[in-house]
């Protein structure tokens, strides 16, 4: 049994009774927190120690937990930057039907290490574009994943409702229904763990009102419950979305999707920024999640999600960084200042405190993946999932609260980076890829991806 022991650390727990410490001790044996507390860890713990850390002048927190991403994206960052979603989407649909195992994996593997490098530990990756030609893109994510060491949830994401059936994607993107849904179902039995400290497991993800029919979002959630896996979909992202919704099915989306059953403490949604009053409520009583990705939903100028109204309602709301063609940072710290500035905006200094955003990149994150039993706190029994970040530099100094420095202070590296009681980042380096290596590797596919298609 390894024994790693951090001391000398302020501690942020996150946990049911929301203790700080300003100097304390977490013990890790194998994959799990055995000791958090005040002043030093006892002997019995450091005298079997494998490994001690001293973080004197650094901040203790549970790992990040990105809510919703898309990680092939990363081969197509930079591309119609002033556009609404909408424009966005058709201009990048003709470049996404040319990606391959080879870009998913560099994209992946690169996406994943900036994430790990921001103090994420678990991420999700919504995958809905699937070329018949691209192999099984998802185990290529699954094994880019496991090369980084991060705890991975990916999406089996599907489109089935083509341009000239009234949607916006071109048909060539589309699947047939069946095929998806034997494909979701083999996703679930190849890759899905279900088992406690699982480092896998599957969602299943219909991409959106406007390129989904609704027989297939009744069938996924029937074979999700089936499976008891979770369910996933953007929704409210736009008033396009909303205007879609309207004159194809007579309703707001959210209706629609609650007309399909999609409602349930099982299901969280990305974006949710139009959203009116009745309808967080709504979401609060039903336990619905939501991905609130604020700086996506301002690149694109789609608005604001309306979090302290989700989150008064008791919906949980985790962070995400959403696809880095509309992010093109994706790094996940970033988000907690981002929710809370956008947030002010909209309703006052008052609107979301640091504390509150912290919460949202942890606690919440872990109830939207269904994970708040052993994730998004730093609790005795819970995964060893620990981001330490190091206040102690010229750009924190002055800020006596740890944690708004964390959230209002300059944006750094995590230092150290622990998922499952094994080091990801190490003094602010990742230590289980070179990133000079995979930064050339996603240069040449996204170069090689853009040359195939027209008009890039």
């Amino acid at each position: 049994m390894s024994t790693i022991v951090i001391e000398g650390c302020a501690i942020a727990t996150v946990d049911d009774e929301r203790r700080e410490i300003a100097d304390g001790h977490l013990v890790i044996e194998d994959q799990r927190l055995v000791a958090v507390g005040e002043g030093p860890a006892a002997s019995d713990h450091t005298n079997k120690a494998i490994r001690r850390i001293d973080a004197a002048g650094k901040l203790a927190t549970p790992g990040l937990i990105n809510c919703h991403h898309h990680l092939y994206q990363w081969a197509t960052r930079g591309y119609a930057t002033d556009a609404t979603l909408f424009e966005w989407l058709v201009a990048l649909y003709p470049v996404w039907q040319h990606i391959d195992d080879a870009v998913v994996a560099a994209a992946a593997r690169a996406g994943l290490a900036s994430l790990a490098r921001s103090g994420c530990t678990t991420t999700t990756d919504h995958h809905y574009i699937f070329p018949r030609h691209a192999g099984d893109l998802l185990g290529v994510e699954i094994d880019a994943a496991r090369a980084i060491g991060m705890r991975f949830h990916p999406c089996r994401g599907a489109m089935d409702l083509g341009k000239s059936a009234g949607g916006l994607p071109p048909d060539d993107v589309v699947e047939d229904r069946d095929a998806i849904l034997t494909a979701c179902a083999e996703a679930i039995d190849r890759h899905h763990d279900p088992e406690p400290g699982a480092r896998v497991r599957i969602a299943l993800a219909p991409t959106s009102p406007f390129s989904v029919t609704g027989e297939l979002m009744s069938e996924t959630a029937e074979l999700a419950r089936a499976r008891g896996v979770r369910l996933h979909t953007h929704l409210a992202e736009t008033d396009d979305e909303e205007r879609f919704c309207l004159e194809r099915f007579g309703v707001r989306p959210l209706q629609y999707l609650d007309d399909l059953g999609w409602l349930g403490d099982d299901v969280w949604l990305a974006h949710c920024v139009h959203l009116n009053e009745d309808e967080t409520v709504r979401m609060g009583a039903a336990g619905t999640g939501v991905a609130h990705c604020p700086t996506s939903n301002g690149r694109l100028g789609a608005g604001i999600a309306p979090v302290p109204s989700l989150l008064a309602a008791g919906a949980p709301v985790g962070l995400g960084v959403d696809g880095a063609a509309s992010n093109e940072c994706g790094e996940l710290v970033d988000e907690l200042r981002a929710a809370m500035v956008l947030a002010r905006v909209a309703r006052g200094p008052r609107a979301l405190s640091a504390r509150q955003a912290l919460e949202m990149a942890t606690r919440h994150g872990a109830r939207c993946l269904g994970r708040e039993d052993e994730l998004g706190h730093l609790s005795v029994g819970a995964l060893a999932d620990v981001a330490l970040w190091n206040l102690d530099e010229v750009g924190f100094a002055g800020i006596a609260d740890p944690i708004a420095a964390l959230a209002f202070g300059p944006t750094r590296p995590v230092d150290t980076l622990v998922v499952g009681g094994e080091v990801v980042v190490e003094d602010a380096e990742l230590r289980t890829a070179d990133p000079v290596t995979l930064a050339a590797e996603l240069r040449r596919e996204s170069g090689r991806m853009a040359l195939a298609a027209p008009g890039t």
